[in-house]
């Protein structure tokens, strides 16, 4: 080949190249100055009061963490259909809020713990589209607003009124959706979130394919626009931090579940539970550290 065409060959192939790696760039998920997340440790999780969810509650003071499984049920609230109970939290002031959904129905319910140890449970008639599941439950930090997810592969997370704290809510009822969180980026089967700032949400992913951020069972933060108020949509935008840890001495498929962060001493929990028979052997509350 001529050298004049092996110059204008080499041209375009550069060209060609430098297209490409710019559109693999735009497509992937920007990265973040957050992705320091750094293991520091791990406790067993019971497979029977510590699979689902986990919350730390501030008041009273010392109160130890509170979690969620299928033991944690009370008999009264399964008999009535109410057979899942997801992610709890906590407001700051003390309130503890679980989210709960039965196998059919139009409704979810949300169970709330005053501080002063009464309980009270507030029913949700679903909106139109609305998916029946009740994963998880966050609430912002100034405690008037609660966001909720949906399972599967969603491009929203559910904003309510906080039941039992903000005032315009009652037990006897309906609790409306107040608004909507949008998100810019498509997220898969989300076990729980919590707020680890007032517009910043680390949600923990039992996705299983990977084929949204690259990574499956990825740790997510997602950065609200504005924080929740109830009456007018924000978005969120979402990235993928890292991979939470996969290791059991069983081989097959992990279960990633719900999420805390304890902004007294800025820890972030998660729980993963194990495949197989290790499920009652080695499932593990994770502990991680800002680094």
């Amino acid at each position: 080949m001529p050298l004049r065409a092996r110059q204008r060959c080499h041209a375009a192939l550069t060209a060609t190249l430098a297209l490409a790696a710019a559109a693999v760039l735009s497509a992937a998920p920007p990265a973040s100055a957050a992705d320091a997340w750094t293991e520091v440790g791990s406790d067993r999780a019971d497979p029977l009061t510590e699979s689902q969810g986990l919350a730390s509650v501030e008041v009273p003071a010392d109160s130890p963490n509170r979690y969620t499984g299928i033991g944690t049920i009370p008999a009264g609230v399964s008999s009535r259909g109410w057979n899942h109970v997801g992610d709890p939290d906590a407001s700051y002031n003390g309130y503890y809020v679980e989210p709960y959904q039965a196998d059919s129905g139009n409704a979810k319910m949300f169970r709330v713990q005053a501080p002063g140890g009464a309980w009270s449970e507030y029913v949700h008639t679903l909106s139109s589209g609305e998916a029946l599941n009740n994963s998880w439950v966050a609430i912002s930090p100034d405690g008037q607003w609660m966001l909720a997810g949906e399972y599967g592969t969603m491009s929203r997370f559910l904003v309510f009124p906080t039941p039992g704290v903000n005032a315009s809510t009652s037990p006897s009822a309906n609790l409306p959706q107040a608004s909507t969180v949008n998100l810019d980026h498509a997220v898969r089967d989300v076990q729980g979130c919590d707020f680890s700032g007032p517009t910043t949400l680390l949600c923990s992913s039992d996705d299983p394919a990977g084929t949204l951020f690259g990574v499956t069972k990825p740790l997510l933060q997602v950065d609200l626009s504005a924080r929740p108020n109830g009456t007018s949509d924000v978005s969120g935008h979402v990235t993928a931090l890292r991979q939470l840890p996969l290791r059991s001495s069983c081989s097959g498929t992990f279960e990633v579940e719900g999420i805390d962060y304890d902004r007294r001493d800025g820890t972030l929990r998660v729980i993963v539970v194990s495949p197989g028979f290790c499920v009652l052997t080695d499932s593990k509350t994770y502990r991680f550290t800002r680094s």
